[in-house]
């Protein structure tokens, strides 16, 4: 997994004419960035990135955490929906996440307040289809898989999803520290 500086992640977000938050403390900027080395191909591996900009005291923050923005093995090959696996189209979401449970056990960043565009894939031939899209209210949501997960198996079937227990804590206690704003997801 590559990690990436806030410089490099504020250029790409803006090139693709998305809004990049900077007025005030605690306006985050939340990307997840899908490794393109793997195309299409299930991995089952943590290689993505999420990262998070703000400033605090005026001064600009950046993390970038190991996750996956890919479902699993286990779920390309045992999804529940009879559309197929979901998978997050690049986009800006904006003002779609609020803290809330996720699963009803925890508290994460979930899809509440908007809508998310997904690739659908239902052949289970572990590559992704890239072809039937379908937007709507499916609980992709940003979470922690274990304590520190190997592989992704079942901990994604669309979600954003922190390999390691103690980075999603700190993403978390941010996203607490800075809940009297929106969120704003973007990936690509």
């Amino acid at each position: 997994m590559s990690c990436y500086t806030k410089e490099q992640i504020e250029k790409a977000v803006k090139s693709k004419g998305f809004a990049w938050f900077e007025n005030g403390d605690l306006n985050l900027n939340i990307v997840g960035v899908r490794n393109s080395a793997t195309d299409t191909k299930v991995t089952n591996l943590f290689d993505d990135c999420l990262t998070l900009s703000y400033k605090l005291n005026g001064v600009w923050q950046f993390h970038c955490w190991q996750n996956t923005t890919d479902p699993g093995t286990k779920g390309v090959l045992k999804f529940g929906n009879s559309k197929g696996i979901a998978r997050l189209v690049p986009d800006q979401y904006r003002g779609v996440y609020s803290i809330s449970l996720h699963s009803g056990k925890y508290q994460a960043l979930c899809q509440r307040l908007g809508k998310v565009t997904v690739w659908r894939d239902k052949n289970r031939d572990l590559v992704y289809d890239e072809v039937v899209k379908d937007t709507g209210m499916f609980g992709i949501n940003i979470h922690k898989a274990g304590h520190d997960s190997t592989w992704v198996d079942n901990w994604s079937h669309g979600c954003q999803v922190f390999k390691k227990v103690k980075d999603f804590n700190e993403f978390m206690s941010i996203c607490k520290s800075a809940s009297f704003f929106f969120f704003f997801f973007f990936f690509y």
